[in-house]
């Protein structure tokens, strides 16, 4: 967009401002849209899971416009704050949960270079940023001027600090097969039939990815690890003196979150944009064979992310209203004696697995590790990161030679 801006005459300046403007402008809505989704469906699917109705009168039979409602009765209530409190410090708190939450979308890819910013470290600042979440929980107990609300925030840093390790022993497996940090290489080496998925890789990898759904479950703080809220206790945890709008940003930043970690398992165990069947190569569309195409390509893996992503939310729901809520011991011990081991086993397994059967059990089972190049690795004359074809031409990285420092040449066509 950027370059189209450019190519109109504005400064570069601005043409990258503007970019970046429209970019966060679709980030917040797919956080804010989708929070007003996932909340009525939590809703429906709490109350069928209970053998209840759910909302029945507000926007029609099925409650369409419930959690709308719901917005406009948070927006009039009085925003109060505690007695006592660090007044700068109580404000801020949920901004920062909201911002770690938002800023992590940045990296996460859509579809095939439909990203706020590319990275070619976009699992490590996925991760990383995610992470933050933690530090408006803290602030937000601290500031509040009540023990409760300080234990909750406790338990919040002492469960996310422990499950982001074997977490990240799960988010390194897809990278170590992929060969990089790139979220949009990673997935589209994935590309193709259901086969490819890293899921499917070998048995290690189908074992870490439950393991990484427990502790993305456990990360965004939902039951049955909830104890930082617990909201069936007479406090709410560290957000029990919030109030109005700024309760609802924290619970704006949980369902983003669990939009991201659901999000994030689909680019590196799912396929992410590639479906099961790969239609649009099946029908002979690619993004090479035209602008139209390339368009429509790109729409239908955005879809097929997107109901990825929303399907591991609904899962996170189904989870939430079935199994009962663990004791903080139960969850410390879930992480440090099962996941935390299990995913060292699994990362060491796929290890040797990916060095003694790059090829799987099965001729022809996996791709070969060059069909797929990194755009920033192409070299002066090569094509261009945001083509297609210099990403999906089989073998290119296999058929260049090098030359004496080492990096690939590209003979004339």
């Amino acid at each position: 967009m950027a370059d189209f801006l450019i190519g109109l005459g504005l400064p570069g300046w601005l043409a990258w401002s503007i970019a970046a403007l429209v970019a966060a402008v679709l980030l917040h809505n797919v956080i804010a849209g989708g929070a007003l989704v996932f909340i009525w469906a939590e809703r429906k699917i709490a109350a069928r899971i209970q053998d209840r109705l759910g909302p029945t009168r507000t926007g029609g039979r099925f409650g369409w416009l419930q959690s709308l409602a719901d917005g406009i009765k948070l927006l009039a209530k009085e925003d109060l704050m505690p007695e006592g409190a660090d007044g700068l410090l109580f404000r801020l708190a949920p901004y920062v949960s909201f911002c770690a939450s938002f800023c992590a979308f940045i990296a996460l890819p859509f579809a095939f270079d439909v990203v706020g910013q590319r990275l070619n470290v976009g699992v490590f600042f996925v991760v990383a940023v995610l992470g933050l979440e933690v530090f408006g929980v803290i602030l937000a107990g601290y500031a509040s001027a009540s023990k409760w609300s300080l234990f909750g925030a406790m338990r919040e840093a002492a469960q996310v600090v422990s499950y982001e390790v074997p977490l990240g022993m799960c988010v390194v497996v897809p990278v170590m097969l992929a060969g990089t940090m790139d979220l949009v290489t990673i997935a589209e080496k994935q590309s193709g039939w259901m086969s490819n998925w890293y899921l499917f890789h070998d048995p290690f990898t189908f074992v870490i990815f439950w393991v990484y759904v427990t502790c993305a479950v456990a990360s965004v703080n939902r039951a049955p690890f909830d104890l930082a809220e617990a909201e069936s206790e007479l406090v709410a945890g560290f957000h029990t003196e919030y109030s109005g709008l700024r309760w609802s940003f924290f619970f704006m930043a949980e369902y983003g979150s669990m939009f991201l970690v659901s999000a994030l398992a689909a680019v590196l165990f799912l396929g992410g944009w590639n479906g099961p069947v790969p239609v649009a190569q099946l029908v002979g569309l690619s993004e090479g064979t035209g602008d139209s195409a390339a368009y429509f390509v790109r729409l239908l893996g955005l879809a097929n992310l997107i109901g990825k992503a929303t399907f591991g939310v609904l899962l996170m729901m189904w989870v939430r209203w079935t199994l009962p809520r663990l004791r903080i011991d139960q969850v410390m011990t879930t992480c440090l004696k099962y996941c935390t081991p299990i995913a060292a086993v699994m990362f060491a397994g796929a290890m040797f697995w990916q060095l003694f059967l790059p090829g799987g059990l099965l001729p022809g089972w996996s791709r070969p590790a060059g069909e797929i190049r990194e755009g920033w690795l192409e070299g002066p004359g090569g094509l261009p990161a945001t083509s297609a074809p210099a990403v999906r031409s089989a073998g290119v990285a296999a058929a260049e030679p090098s030359d004496s420092s080492g990096l690939a040449t590209r003979s004339p066509r």
